[in-house]
């Protein structure tokens, strides 16, 4: 089976090298029938990934431990759920899975498409299949799933070798979360090369119109909600296995993921524009190439050995590669960009500043400041080490000093963004579109004030968030207000049909919630507790308002790790809450150890305790008090569903007039 799946890897890359020729040489001819054998192939070319990605599943299913990636990465007690995720727990297995993800978003798209933009596919598939093969080829020659292990005997020969077990999975990974996360992020990374296939066709063909900008738009929209969805994933793992009592500590590989999610975030607005107004073309064309390339970056990242990281896999030999083929796509786009001004040029400008397209640009121009701070002081120690021999760290303190601000700025303009016009807001029209979102920010304010909070940057967030939901109220009152005059609807049925007939707006306002929630939730960092205590069984500590009892403590085994476990007792105001029991875990392979936090999950805030080891006779707990944290996952939800509802086909937008 092992050869199988090199060969299914080898007929893949066969195939796609046989597509972008095809395509080529169809466009050049003018051989319709050559380009649609190139579709074909790049459609086969899926099904072989397909074919090798079953093939390593097969393997890991039937313990075949004469696969170096089963050995290195599974074991005969491994629960049947890791086993199959430890086919992307190690590096060679996880770069079958991103060809795989390459391949099939690759084919889905042809097959989406073919029939409709019958000018630009022959370009759309030499960029996914260029895409496809630069990721087979480094799977095929330089990371092979499928290698076979060996031992060399005393004359110097090989002999194959099958160990009696393997080594298991990572302990850290083993959490249902990271079953699920390394999927969806890959997803939410390579998702980002579909856009920049149509860009670059449309460039090429000069496609006039928007129907290649809703594609680009849809998809772009789809991989950032995939995307999200990983970061907050990774962020819940973090925050219950790594047991550091966070969920986002600016680790190199978090801010990987976070960087072409920004960039996303400036695309999805700005592109509006370009649907609307036909403006900022050639600012779109870059921003879908930096997020390509940036989701390449992520990957890059993880596997340069350029930064340490508990995400990242050890240091491999592909580095360069990704360095080069990053470096040949910037390249290319900017010479296509630079040949293709006079198609890219707008006919129109800015009318005025106080309109809605000046918004979506600053809105675009934080974000995009946002991702370049994030980028830099991410690469920033590796950048000293080289041009100056010593690492200079950047910590956390660096990233909020530099994002808390732009973070208010930005939330700020979700607000301001809605409440203007499209071309010009006429003075009065601002006063009665700021009239109700002002008063309510400046009641907010008086009551912060009233109630005693001094901190400033808690004030001001807090005060924005009651501006941008008064907002968005008042848009959805607005509209739901018009039906209810001229359709005599009652206004429950005023506003279901009003959200029905045009989810994409109203869906993008229900991810403007779901934003403002989530800094409700960012807010609590700033009023964060933690006590360290060392209890003997029966003793008590305290941690803010909460007051924790050893109870007991147990150890035992389980069939691939040993633990220890603490028993606690905990009261609030002297009244009974809960009883957490947190635990250490030593696992059989390697002996590496992970945590099982004790958490107790309020809307007000979590108590969240670790049982970091023994301390002489006593328990050594670490517990913290984390406020407001169930609101950064109920905000994430919500964000989820307006996106959702974003995807959901309603009225065309109106074409961008000359």
């Amino acid at each position: 089976m092992a050869d199988f799946g090199t060969f299914s890897l080898l007929l893949a890359l066969c195939l796609s090298l046989y597509a972008i020729i095809a395509s080529l040489t169809g466009v050049s001819l003018g051989k319709r029938r050559v380009t649609a054998s190139g579709e074909r192939a790049a459609l086969a070319a899926t099904a072989a990934a397909i074919l090798a990605l079953g093939a390593l599943l097969y393997l890991m299913l039937a313990d075949d431990f004469a696969t170096a990636h089963v050995a290195n990465n599974s074991s005969r007690t491994l629960p049947l759920l890791y086993k199959i995720s430890a086919i992307w727990g190690g590096h060679d297995g996880s770069m079958l899975l991103w060809v795989f993800f390459t391949a099939l978003l690759s084919g889905l798209a042809i097959v989406q498409n073919r029939r409709r933009c019958r000018d630009m596919m022959p370009w759309v598939v030499v960029v996914l299949m260029v895409n496809l093969a630069f990721f087979l080829a480094l799977n095929l020659f330089l990371s092979n799933p499928f290698n076979q292990l060996v031992r060399i005997t005393p004359d110097g020969a090989t002999a194959p070798f099958v160990p009696a077990d393997g080594q298991g999975l990572n302990p850290l990974l083993q959490y249902w979360a990271m079953v699920i996360h390394p999927p969806i992020l890959y997803l939410g990374f390579i998702g980002f090369v579909v856009p920049f296939a149509f860009t670059i066709a449309a460039l090429v063909t000069r496609q006039q119109g928007n129907d290649w900008v809703r594609i680009v738009r849809r998809w772009t929209l789809g991989t950032w909600l995939l995307l999200g969805i990983g970061i907050i994933l990774g962020g819940k793992w973090a925050y219950v296995v790594l047991g550091w009592g966070g969920y986002w500590g600016w680790d190199p590989v978090e801010n990987a993921s976070l960087v072409p999610w920004l960039v996303g975030t400036a695309l999805l607005h700005s592109i509006i524009v370009q649907e609307r107004r036909g403006m900022l073309k050639t600012w779109n064309v870059v921003l879908v190439t930096l997020t390509y390339l940036l989701g390449i970056f992520g990957t890059f990242l993880t596997r340069s050995g350029l930064v340490n990281s508990v995400h990242a896999f050890a240091d491999s030999n592909l580095g360069r590669f990704f360095l080069y083929y990053m470096a040949f796509v910037l390249a290319g786009a900017l010479l296509l960009v630079a040949d293709r001004q006079s198609f890219l040029a707008s006919k129109r400008r800015l009318d005025s500043m106080l309109s809605r397209e000046s918004a979506f640009l600053f809105n675009n121009l934080v974000l995009v400041a946002a991702a370049f701070a994030v980028f830099w002081g991410t690469l920033f120690p590796a950048l000293s080490e080289w041009l100056r021999g010593t690492k200079i760290s950047v910590g956390p303190l660096f990233f909020d000093r530099i994002n808390i601000p732009i973070g208010l700025l930005l939330l700020a303009l979700t607000g301001i963004g809605p409440l203007l016009a499209w071309h010009k807001t006429s003075p009065a029209a601002l006063r009665r579109s700021f009239r109700w979102p002002g008063v309510v920010a400046l009641l907010a304010l008086a009551a912060l004030l009233a109630g005693g909070m001094r901190n400033f940057t808690v004030t001001v967030c807090l005060t924005l968030c009651a501006f941008v939901l008064a907002t968005i109220v008042q848009e959805f009152a607005a509209g739901a207000a018009v039906r209810m005059r001229h359709r005599g609807e009652p206004p429950p049925a005023a506003l279901a049909r009003l959200v029905g007939r045009n989810p994409r707006r109203y869906g993008g306002y229900i991810v403007h919630l779901g934003v403002v929630i989530m800094f409700v939730g960012f807010v609590g960092n700033a009023f964060n507790r933690e006590a360290t205590l060392r209890l003997e069984t029966g003793e008590t500590g305290r941690v803010g308002a909460y007051t924790l009892r050893l109870v007991d403590f147990l150890e035992g085994r389980k069939a691939n790790y040993a633990y220890g476990r603490t028993l606690l007792e905990v009261t609030r105001d002297d009244k009974p809450l809960c009883t957490l029991a947190p635990e250490k875990r030593i696992f059989n392979s390697g002996g590496q150890t992970t945590t099982t936090v004790g958490l107790h999950s309020t809307p007000k805030e979590d108590l969240y305790v670790v049982f970091t080891g023994i301390a002489g006779n006593a328990c050594e707990i670490k517990a913290h008090v984390n406020p407001l944290v169930f609101w950064l996952w109920f905000g994430s939800g919500i964000l989820v569903l307006g996106t959702l509802m974003t995807l959901i086909p309603g009225s065309r937008p109106r074409e961008a007039r000359s």
